[in-house]
């Protein structure tokens, strides 16, 4: 009994270590360094996920940035130099905030324009809707009573006409 009861931990122990040796340590000379290096990995954008940074993807496109990023940093290139180089290499979609361009222009007009002829339309609606109903009402209390006098003489008349039982 007490074999298996020690025997657990040190299995447990023993699956733990292949995820340890995995885990990758990076050596930088300096702090800033290190900051640029994260800042720079949050910053840039994985080509294969596309809604993932380098730092939380795991595909092989990822980490040959982070590594290529890593080389750069050390190389002491500064964070506009290192994100030229990789717009160079990999577009201008790898970094998540992309120049406004004549070709892209439209991406961010797009969003206005709809809201605009959104708004276009509403208002046509409103102003039609207003017309309808001021054209079916009288403007002036002379017609009112003028309609109203007319539907009166008209049934007196037609009660005049009919036959009594």
């Amino acid at each position: 009994m007490r074999l298996k009861l020690l025997c657990l931990p040190v299995l447990l122990l023993l699956m733990a270590l292949p995820a340890a040796a995995t885990e990758e340590l990076l050596q930088f000379e300096s702090a800033e360094q290190q900051q640029l290096y994260r800042q720079l990995t949050a910053e840039l954008r994985c080509p294969k996920c596309q809604n993932q940074n380098i730092a939380d993807s795991n595909a092989v496109v990822a980490v040959d940035m982070r590594n290529k990023t890593l080389e750069l940093v050390r190389q002491g290139q500064s964070h506009d130099q290192v994100i030229d180089y990789m717009k160079q290499r990999y577009g201008d979609f790898v970094h998540y905030q992309p120049p406004v361009q004549f070709s892209t222009i439209w991406l961010w007009l797009l969003p206005l324009l709809a809201v605009l002829a959104l708004g276009f339309t509403v208002f046509r609606r409103s102003n039609s809707s207003q017309t309808v109903i001021e054209d079916d009402v009288p403007s002036d209390q002379n017609g009112l009573d003028a309609q109203l006098q007319a539907m009166i003489d008209e049934a007196t008349t037609a009660n005049r006409h009919q036959p009594k039982e």
